[in-house]
C-alpha cells in the first residue's frame, strides 16, 4: 500500500495515517503520461536555458585579442598540439578585455538573474507557470541572438545584454518548482524533478564542446546564432503542449489526473491568495536550504564560468579540446543526477526511508564529495589527465545533491515551492555574481597556486553548507504550509 513519504515524518505534526491509506489513489503508469511528458519538455527547456548561459564561457576564449596578451599564447603547463585552425574570409571581431572585465562580463548574467527569483515564484503561483517560464526563456533566446552586436558596441553593452538574459532566466526554476507543486506526486518527486533539471547539466554537456567546435570551424558569433535557434524551437513546443495544471491539460487521462490530484490534496494549500510570508521567512528548514543552495552554487558557478579559462590558461588546451574536456564534469553530473533521482525515490517508496534522511544523505555526498576532489584537483599540477578526472568526479558527485536539498522545497511546502525556490535561488545567485569576479581577481597571474586558493575557498564553503543542512533540514510538510487545512 502506497502512502505519502511525508506521512512518515512525525517531527512537525501528526495525522492519522489510516484515513490517508484509505484514500490512496491508484498509481497511473509513467509511459506516455502527461507528467513525464512535462518532465521531458522541461528537460529540453533547461537544456536551452543552460546552453544559453554557458556558451559565452567557451566563446570568451575566442573573443579575446591574443596577439598582445602576455598569457594568451602560452599556458602554465605545456600547450597541447591541435590541428591548424581553418582560415575564413570573414573572421569575427576580437576584443581587448583584461581579466577583471572578463570577470564582470561572465558574472553580469547573475545580476539580472537575482532580480526575478522571488517575483517569478510569486507570479507562477498566482497566474500559472507555463507562460512565465516560456516567455522567460524566449526573452533569453532573443538577447542571445543579439550578443554579437552588443559585443561589437562594447563591453558595457555586452554586460547589459547578459543582465537582460539573466532577468529572463531568473523566473525559470521558481516557475518550474511551482508547476511541479501541482504536477508531481510525492513519491515521484525525485524522479520527475531530476529528469527536468538534468536538462541543465545536459545543456552544459552539449553546449561546451559544441561551442568549442563552432568557434574552431566557424567563429564565435555562430555559437549564439545556433543556440538561439534551438531556443526558438523549444518555445514553440512548450506553447503548444504544456498546461499549468493536470485539471487544465486537454490530453491527460482521467486516471492520471485523479492520481495526481488525490495524492497531493493533503499537502496543498486550499487557496492561492494567502501566502504566509512571515512563517516562510522565519522557517529554519527553509534557511537550511538557503545555506546549502548558496554553498553548492559557489562551486558550481565558479567552475561553470571559469573552467574553460582554467583549461586554456593552466592546462594548455586549444578551443576545440577545451570544450570537450570542459564538458566532462557536467556529463558526470547529468548521469549522477538522473541516477540519484531514481535511487532517492526507491529508498523512500520501497525501503521506506524517511524523506529527511534521504535528502540529508544525498546532500552530504553531493557536497562533501565534490569538495574533496576539487581540492585534490588543485594538487595535480600539470598532470592534466588526473586534473580532468578529479574535476569530473567532483562535479559528478555534485549531481546527487539534485535529490537532496535542491528539491527539499517541495517536501516542506509544495504549495509555496516556487516562492521558496525563488528565495533560496536569490541567495544562491550571489555566488554567480561575485564568484567569477573574486576568482579572476585571485588568479591575475594565472598560476597553479592561485587557482588552488580558488578551489580551497569553494570546497570550504561546500562543506559548511552541507553541515548546516544536515543540522537544520526537514523532510515534512511544515504546519504553516497547510495551516488552513490542519487548523481544524
Amino acid at each position: 500500500m502506497e502512502h505519502s513519504a511525508s506521512d512518515t515524518e512525525t517531527d512537525d505534526y501528526k495525522q492519522p495515517l489510516l484515513q490517508r491509506k484509505e484514500e490512496t489513489p491508484e498509481k497511473a503508469p509513467a509511459l506516455c503520461s502527461a507528467r513525464y511528458g512535462l518532465a521531458l519538455l522541461a528537460c529540453y527547456g533547461f537544456f536551452v536555458a543552460y546552453a544559453l548561459r554557458v556558451n559565452l564561457s567557451v566563446a570568451m576564449v575566442d573573443m579575446l585579442n591574443t596577439t598582445g596578451s602576455s598569457n594568451a599564447s602560452k599556458s602554465v603547463c605545456p600547450r597541447h598540439s591541435s590541428p591548424p585552425k581553418p582560415i575564413h574570409d570573414h573572421t569575427a571581431s576580437v576584443y581587448e578585455w583584461d581579466s577583471e572585465t572578463q570577470g564582470w562580463i561572465l558574472g553580469s548574467f547573475f545580476y539580472g538573474y537575482i532580480v526575478t527569483q522571488i517575483p517569478g515564484g510569486y507570479l507562477a503561483r498566482k497566474y500559472g507557470a507555463k507562460w512565465l517560464l516560456g516567455f522567460g526563456i524566449l526573452g533569453t533566446t532573443i538577447f542571445t541572438l543579439l550578443t554579437p552586436v552588443a559585443a561589437d558596441l562594447g563591453a558595457g553593452y555586452l554586460i547589459a545584454v547578459r543582465v537582460l538574459e539573466g532577468i529572463g532566466e531568473g523566473v525559470t526554476f521558481p516557475a518550474m518548482h511551482a508547476m511541479w507543486g501541482c504536477w508531481a506526486p510525492p513519491l515521484e518527486r525525485s524522479r520527475l524533478l531530476t529528469i527536468s533539471y538534468a536538462g541543465a547539466q545536459l545543456g552544459t554537456v552539449v553546449a561546451l564542446p559544441l561551442s568549442g567546435m563552432i568557434c574552431f570551424y566557424l567563429d564565435w558569433t555562430y555559437v549564439f546564432y545556433f543556440f538561439g535557434a534551438v531556443g526558438l524551437v523549444w518555445f514553440i513546443l512548450w506553447a503548444a503542449l504544456v498546461s499549468n495544471t493536470p485539471s487544465t491539460h486537454p490530453r491527460i487521462s482521467e486516471r492520471e489526473r485523479l492520481y495526481i490530484t488525490a495524492s497531493l490534496k493533503h499537502e496543498l494549500s486550499p487557496t492561492s491568495d494567502y501566502i504566509p510570508w512571515g512563517s516562510i521567512f522565519t522557517s529554519l528548514p527553509l534557511w537550511a536550504i538557503v545555506v546549502a543552495h548558496f554553498s553548492y552554487n559557489w562551486t558550481f558557478y565558479t567552475l561553470l564560468t571559469l573552467l574553460p579559462t582554467y583549461m586554456n590558461d593552466i592546462l594548455g588546451f586549444s578551443i576545440k579540446q577545451n570544450g570537450m574536456l570542459s564538458a566532462l564534469p557536467y556529463l558526470g553530473c547529468w548521469i549522477f543526477a538522473l541516477l540519484g533521482g531514481q535511487m532517492a525515490d526507491y529508498f523512500r517508496e520501497t525501503c521506506l526511508f524517511r524523506t529527511v534522511a534521504v535528502r540529508k544523505a544525498f546532500s552530504i555526498i553531493g557536497m562533501v564529495g565534490p569538495a574533496v576532489f576539487l581540492v585534490a584537483a588543485g594538487f595535480t599540477d600539470c598532470d592534466y589527465i588526473l586534473a580532468v578526472a578529479f574535476l569530473t568526479v567532483s562535479s559528478s558527485l555534485g549531481g546527487l545533491s539534485a535529490s537532496g536539498f535542491n528539491i527539499n522545497h517541495l517536501d516542506i511546502a509544495p504549495s509555496y515551492a516556487g516562492i521558496l525556490l525563488g528565495i533560496t535561488n536569490s541567495f544562491a545567485t550571489i555566488p554567480g555574481m561575485v564568484g567569477p569576479v573574486i576568482a579572476r581577481s585571485l588568479t591575475k597571474s594565472n598560476t597553479i597556486e592561485e587557482w588552488r586558493t580558488v578551489f580551497y575557498i569553494s570546497a570550504g564553503i561546500n562543506v559548511f553548507g552541507s553541515a548546516f543542512f544536515t543540522l537544520f533540514g526537514k523532510g515534512a510538510v511544515q504546519p504553516w504550509a497547510v495551516q488552513r487545512t490542519h487548523a481544524q
